[in-house]
């Protein structure tokens, strides 16, 4: 071995200083040559034996392929097969070895992070629960002083309402007295009034049949007397006639002409006397003709009077049915009146008796309130006392004893605001309010600045909404998201509500669609929600330093479920920083949410109601087109394709229409996939269900129309690109496929087996039998699918309704919002608002400088 410096003993042997060391070296130095040569040997047997492996599997292998060259000539097919099978084996293999080894990993790693998450949830239930017992235990003893106060006002106040409502009460019974008064003196004056209509109807009766019998009297009277005066002309007629007749008898009677000498005298005297009897008659006739015209104008003059006294009592006879009804229409008001006065003296009743229980109860509430003056004052002076305080914040200097309820954290009606004056420590006009009352008017003025500019459209600098990043960095600035009371959120809220009244002007709503999006997310950066937010009043906070001070804050430190995506997110903006929010800021975050799915909504209608009159007129083709088509698509020219899609073609404008617009005013990528998945899945529910209910649309050429404008939907899903399409082509998969099922040849080889998993997996064996059984081909003549394939579908339809909740077979289209919150932050990049330059208007302004100093 080359040792020295030792000696050999008996039993023993001694070696110098230095000489084990060595002994040592020497023995690794064998050893590890040993070992060196034990893994030489190993590893070459291993690789040996690898190597044999290897080498008996490629033996194999190149016997296998070998025998297979070997029938290639006459076993073409056989040989494929065999190969295929060979490689499916063996990825088979190869796929599972690795697919175990991935799933061992997978387990212990998942085995690892869940136990390590495991213990972290135990540790922090730990702390959450200490910290919570700590808590209440706080929160319990100053919610239950502070119960104790707001009681106490509030029974102050229920006294002071409820003296106002008796008082209100008392009022409107001695009115309702007043009313029954006037009431019965109505009444008595219908009722007179009601006497003297009875009384002149009686009259007017009367007046009537007095009037009739004179007006018989006098008819009688002038018939006869006409009677009589036509007695006397026919007289007066007939004299003269006889007297005409004796002068004829006597001339003709006379001498001759000898002896008339002396008798011409004679004979001349009566004729002279005839003719004047004549004359005289002739006056009579003309006398009697004029009396008996004035007796006919009489007569006429008498009929037309009694035409207008008939008309008259034509007239009082309406008059008197009006007055009839008029008359039973007040009795049957004096009938209600009579039974209102008869309730509103029961309630009078009653009423007294409130009023008596009212007034005993207000005596005891008076005693009440001296009671709680006597606090009040106590109060007064312990506030007097606590005048530090009341300087540190002066912002509670002022505040009042408002009731709030756990949901909505302000008061719950205007009652408790009228205890703001006797529970202020300090007077109004105190010198440590004007400083105070000077902030808040520049505040109303700033945000009046704020107000009128975001009322304009301010548009968009480097692909980011200006009006979002103004409104952010304003309320962060100003604080508006810590503080308790603030109205800024209701006036942008107004403004937002105001601008999208007019819901046809899309470029305004998708304008706000665009702001609403980018301000939710950057709130959904910032805001940070706390176990009590907006929920307790501001004298509890005076505590926030002390232990339980700490221990909300360790509390609020793990993040909340809706805002666990966001809080935890490495890549936040710098310029982005993280508050907590109380209960105004949340509420806001809240109706900002609300605007931004109602705006969405618009969009999505507007469209839809715009493409809903075409969509009718694109399930089926027009017949010139169909007369076209059975021609065959070769002989139809370039103009008779044109006006075969025209109306697919209106469809594609407006969504290009509807894109641009979105594209112009920034709207998300997220937001506009999901319009245009709805409005494909609209356009896919009333296609669809067209080509269900109506027969003539299930023929082999509409079907080849149909797919010529669903090319068109296609070619503009591809034009738009995946960032602004997104999956809204997998919305039609149920017209696409009934329509591949129409135009498909060889209908009648197909099984059902292939119809269902191969052409149509979307439709259900009721939709697939209603296509197959409405089915006809105006173009080649074929058949739809064999009878022992319509027979097995009605086989399984009669199955399938057994169990099937729903036998409808058509579609139904789905009008919700489609996405959450927490589903716009996922998808969307996280926000800054450091390089978005602030609008002319505010730049000129002083008090809106920190935008300056943000964008710089």
């Amino acid at each position: 071995m080359g040792l020295k410096g030792y000696q050999i003993g008996k039993t023993k042997i001694f070696l110098r200083a230095g000489q084990m060391a060595e002994l040592d070296t020497r023995r690794a130095e064998i050893l590890g040559s040993a070992a060196r040569k034990i893994q030489r040997c190993g590893r070459t047997y291993i690789a040996r034996r690898e190597f044999i492996s290897v080498r008996n599997a490629a033996i194999k292998i190149q016997s296998c392929c070998r025998g297979v060259l070997a029938s290639k000539v006459h076993q073409e097919l056989r040989r494929q097969a065999s190969a295929i099978k060979i490689q499916k084996n063996f990825r088979r293999y190869v796929a599972r070895k690795s697919y175990g080894r991935l799933r061992l990993a997978a387990i212990s790693l998942q085995t690892g992070l869940r136990a390590m998450d495991a213990r972290n949830k135990f540790r922090y239930l730990k702390q959450t629960k200490a910290a919570i017992i700590i808590q209440a235990r706080a929160r319990c003893h100053m919610a239950y002083s502070y119960h104790k106060s707001l009681q106490k006002a509030a029974l102050v106040t229920q006294c002071g309402w409820r003296q106002r409502i008796a008082r209100k009460e008392l009022r409107s019974l001695k009115m309702a007295a007043r009313e029954t008064g006037a009431l019965k003196e109505a009444k008595d004056k219908l009722e007179k009034r009601v006497e003297e209509l009875t009384w002149r109807l009686q009259y007017e009766g009367q007046l009537r049949k007095n009037f009739e019998e004179e007006k018989s009297q006098e008819v009688a009277k002038l018939r006869e007397s006409m009677q009589a005066m036509q007695l006397q002309l026919e007289e007066s007629n007939s004299r003269i006639i006889k007297e005409r007749e004796a002068a004829k008898k006597a001339i003709e009677e006379a001498p001759p002409l000898v002896k008339e000498v002396p008798v011409m005298v004679e004979d001349t005297e009566k004729v002279e006397s005839l003719a004047a009897e004549i004359d005289n008659l002739k006056d009579l006739l003309l006398r009697e003709k004029e009396a008996a015209e004035e007796a006919r104008k009489a007569f006429l003059n008498i009929e037309e009077k009694n035409s207008e006294l008939v008309k008259q009592l034509e007239g009082s006879d309406d008059k008197i049915n009006q007055l009839k009804e008029f008359v039973q229409r007040m009795e049957e008001k004096l009938s209600n009146a009579e039974s209102e006065s008869q309730i509103l003296r029961q309630q009078g009743l009653e009423m007294t008796k409130k009023l008596s229980s009212a007034e005993s109860e207000i005596q005891e509430m008076t005693e009440k309130l001296k009671k709680a003056e006597t606090e009040i004052q106590t109060l007064r002076q312990q506030a007097l006392t606590m005048t530090p305080i009341a300087k540190s914040a002066p912002a509670r200097s002022k505040t009042m004893v408002i009731q709030r309820t756990p949901e909505n954290g302000h008061a719950q009606n205007g009652e408790a605001k009228q205890l703001s004056s006797p529970i202020t420590p300090i007077d109004e006009d105190s010198p440590e309010d004007k400083p105070q009352r000077s902030l808040n008017e520049k505040q109303q003025e700033f945000q009046d600045l704020l107000i009128r500019c975001i009322s304009q459209n301010l548009g968009y600098s480097k692909g980011k909404p200006v009006a979002a990043s103004v409104i952010y960095k304003c309320l962060i600035h100003w604080r508006s998201f810590e503080v308790e009371r603030t109205s800024i959120f209701d006036r942008i809220i107004q403004t937002i509500g105001s601008a999208i009244e007019v819901q046809d002007n899309n470029d305004t709503l998708a304008y706000w669609l665009s702001n609403t999006s980018s301000l939710l997310l950057l709130l959904q950066q910032t805001l940070k929600a706390t176990g009590a937010a907006g929920f307790t009043p501001q004298r509890r906070r005076t505590m926030s330093t002390s232990l339980f001070g700490r221990m909300s804050s360790l509390r609020a430190s793990p993040q909340s479920p809706g805002l666990s995506f966001l809080n935890g997110r490495p890549n936040k903006p710098d310029d982005v920083r993280q508050v907590e929010a109380k209960y105004p800021a949340l509420l806001f975050k809240q109706q900002l949410t609300a605007f931004l799915e109602k705006i969405y909504g618009m969009i999505r209608d507007n469209l839809k109601k715009e493409i809903s009159p075409l969509l009718g007129l694109c399930i089926q083709a027009p017949r010139t087109s169909r007369a076209s088509l059975m021609k065959g698509r070769t002989q139809a020219n370039a103009g008779a394709q044109q006006a075969l899609i025209a109306h697919w073609q209106s469809i594609v404008k407006s969504l290009n229409n509807y894109l641009t617009m979105m594209k112009a005013n920034n709207v998300p990528p997220f937001l506009v996939r999901k319009v245009f998945s709805q409005i494909f899945s609209f356009v896919n529910v009333q296609l669809f269900n067209s080509l269900l209910l109506r027969r003539e649309c299930c023929s082999f050429s509409n079907g080849e129309y149909v797919k010529a404008g669903l090319a068109e939907l296609e070619q503009w899903c591809y034009d738009a690109s995946e960032e602004y399409g997104g999956s809204a082509w997998d919305e039609l998969k149920h017209i696409r496929q009934a329509v591949g099922f129409l135009v498909i040849h060889q209908k009648p080889k197909k099984t059902l087996n292939e119809i269902t998993r191969d052409l149509c997996p979307a439709l259900s064996i009721q939709q697939l039998y209603r296509i197959s059984t409405m089915y006809w081909d105006d173009k080649y003549g074929t058949h739809t699918v064999s009878s022992d394939v319509i027979s097995c579908m009605r086989v399984q339809m009669t199955e399938d309704a057994n169990t099937a909740v729903s036998n409808s077979f058509l579609l139904d289209d789905d009008s919700s919002i489609p996405f959450s919150l927490d589903d716009i932050s996922c998808s969307m990049q996280p926000q800054g608002t450091g390089d978005i330059d602030p609008p002319e208007f505010l730049r000129e302004h002083s008090g809106f400088s920190f935008l300056i100093q943000h964008s710089e």
